[in-house]
């Protein structure tokens, strides 16, 4: 595998009810292109080399005679070719015919898996030809002259990655087969379908795959029978779906006459990260072990990439927007409000730069105090101008506090900074890290000492993404009393906060642009001599896109650098050149690394996404770890 990913495939092909030979020829092709494409399993629909809806034909003997001459004849013209296929077809056991489904490779029949639920309601009709696989207790089968391994406790597996299989109606049981697939070993599961196209039906056949998926933290894909089947009395569409923790990876076109095939690289190392941090995965008792059938291992992962690498993936999708936005301030509020009803506090105090943080968590505020009913006045927004705010953020500040109704308190301070330098005898003039945090700590003393005065509570405004880079003063803006922002990374800040402005009356609305379309910055530094920022957060540490989605992959699936660096190269093609993308790499590894110190002493803040750096909850990692290079 390459970086952990399996390209595997769903085939559609053309196909003739009771035709084997045709369909043969049409699977082969079929097979082939995948090859060409660097898959290395591919699956077909349910019974796709007799068809589905050939009913009581499939008691004829000349049928099941062409249908094992069918799948020796794929077998055969398919041997140079890698992928392993996965085919539909009857096969009789003694007096009894199963549904299965056959993995051919190289040549061989390697394995044929029987269909356990068999629907017969409505419009099916398959217990009256097929019998149950849960039935059968024979291991082997004989099949053109060779003895097969035969049952439902198969797996297949390179060594690298391992697949189970499923066929069609097993997919809609109230326990899944797949379930049990999933606890034994199989990181894959394919479904063989033939599922007939009704209104509505489609929509709820993609939500069992995607939740099949998730629930089995696995790749499902989920091949079914296209236009070639009867319409007698029902139409089938071909669907080809694949999903991966409850994501769909790729889909083909319904109602689509042409072959096709659709796709996708599965992330298995994506997999497994998931298992192995889920405690509760494969302690299942009934969870027997499973028959290993090894496949030959087929080379894929090409650096044409069949997925797609989200750029902000902590950022929700477009479509989801709004109830997503309302979901996070919910708990970000929510949080804030528990904490502040159960301090019995009478406000709140918060640092208010002008700056995006800040902006976010007054938003906060002003939700959790609606929400609690108190009159707006108990929050307590602080502006603390110092050597380097500049007139904008200054005036955004004060004209977002207004408009919010809102108390403000105005406290510059340049002059307690420079009695302590006087004090600690430090050169003003030297611009240094001493000059930069004396700031930082200035504005906390003076939110926690107001916090007394006002019996009140210091709400923290630094993000997530800070706190990965250790972007924040220690005992400065590093501390409050409850951090609302702590969970919420800089890329989502922003979203948010767009967001925010949409929903907000004019006056507030405008300010909430221009905080969008600032620079990041502390503001530690003397502004330039046209009175703009001069020191821009990300020309120091590298662009937070960057840095949320390094920090997204190396926490939340623990991959490597280099794959890490393997998909920012994908997602940010175009943007960022592999070498870019390689030193900003460098610096999150360095400064995640180094900077844990900060976030072992973390105030408390809600969660609100996948990722979290709490000490006490998701993150726990010793201060003094050595760091890890970059590739």
């Amino acid at each position: 595998m390459h970086h952990g990913f399996v390209r595997i495939a769903t085939a559609i092909p053309e196909l003739r009810v009771a035709d084997c030979s045709f369909n043969a020829d049409r699977i082969v092709d079929l097979i082939r292109r995948a090859d060409s494409e660097g898959v290395q399993v591919v699956c077909f629909p349910e019974l796709c080399i007799t068809g589905y809806t050939c009913a009581d034909l499939f008691f004829q003997a000349r049928l099941l005679a062409d249908a094992a001459k069918a799948l020796n004849d794929v077998a055969l013209r398919s041997a140079t070719a890698l992928p392993a296929a996965i085919v539909g077809l009857p096969v009789r056991l003694g007096g009894k015919l199963f549904n299965a489904a056959a993995v051919i490779q190289c040549g061989r029949v390697l394995g044929l898996v029987p269909k356990i639920n068999l629907p017969n309601n409505n419009e099916f009709y398959e217990k009256r030809w097929f019998a149950s696989g849960a039935l059968c207790q024979e291991k082997e089968i004989p099949l053109n002259g060779q003895n097969v391994p035969f049952g439902t406790d198969l797996l297949f597996s390179d060594g690298a990655f391992t697949f189970g299989i499923e066929v069609c109606e097993d997919l809609w049981s109230p326990i899944p087969p797949s379930t049990y697939l999933a606890l034994r070993g199989a990181e894959v599961i394919f479904n063989l379908s033939a599922s007939n196209e009704l209104v509505g039906k489609h929509a709820y056949r993609r939500q069992l795959v995607e939740q099949q998926s998730a629930r089995c933290y696995a790749a499902y894909a989920y091949a079914s029978s296209g236009a070639g089947e009867s319409t007698t009395d029902v139409v089938f569409t071909g669907n080809g779906l694949i999903a991966e923790s409850g994501k769909m990876l790729a889909s083909a076109e319904r109602f689509c006459p042409a072959p096709q095939l659709t796709a996708a690289d599965v992330d298995v190392e994506r997999l497994r990260a998931d298992r192995m941090r889920n405690t509760n995965f494969g302690t299942e008792k009934s969870a027997a072990a499973c028959r290993i059938i090894p496949i030959e291992e087929v080379h894929g992962g090409a650096p044409d990439l069949r997925r797609t690498v989200e750029k902000h993936p902590f950022v929700p999708p477009s479509a989801t927007r709004d109830e997503s936005c309302r979901e996070i301030f919910a708990i970000q509020s929510g949080g804030l409000s528990k904490r502040w009803a159960h301090t019995q506090a009478q406000r709140l105090a918060l640092g208010v730069s002008g700056g995006l943080d800040s902006t976010l968590a007054l938003l906060v505020c002003v939700r959790a105090c609606d929400g609690l009913g108190f009159d707006r006045k108990r929050i307590l927004g602080v502006t603390m101008p110092g050597f380097g705010t500049t007139d904008r953020t200054y005036a955004n500040a004060i004209s977002l506090m207004k408009s919010l109704g809102v108390a403000h308190l105005d406290i510059p301070i340049r002059e307690a900074s420079m009695q302590h330098f006087k004090d600690i005898m430090h050169n003003a003039e030297v611009k240094d890290v001493t000059y930069e945090n004396t700031q930082a700590r200035e504005r906390t003393q003076i939110l926690m000492d107001l916090a007394n005065k006002h019996d009140g509570l210091v709400v923290g405004t630094g993000d997530l993404s800070e706190l990965a880079l250790g972007w924040a003063t220690y005992n400065g803006d590093h501390m409050s009393m409850y951090a609302v922002n702590s969970g919420v990374p800089k890329t989502l800040v922003r979203y948010l906060v767009e967001w925010a402005a949409q929903q907000l009356d004019s006056a507030s609305a405008e300010v909430l642009k221009d905080v969008l379309n600032t620079p990041v910055s502390p503001e530690l530094l003397p502004a330039s001599g046209d009175g703009n920022i001069a020191q821009k957060t990300e020309d120091i540490v590298g662009p937070y896109e960057l840095h949320d989605f390094f920090l997204y992959h190396f926490v939340r699936f623990g991959f490597s650098p280099e794959k890490i660096a393997f998909l920012a190269g994908h997602a940010f093609k175009g943007s960022y050149t592999g070498d870019e993308i390689a030193a900003w790499l460098k610096v999150f590894l360095r400064r995640f690394f180094a900077q844990q110190f900060k976030r072992s002493c973390m105030p408390d803040g809600p969660k609100v996404g996948s990722v979290n750096l709490s000490p006490r909850g998701d993150w726990r990692m010793p201060s003094d770890a050595v760091g890890w290079t970059c590739p």
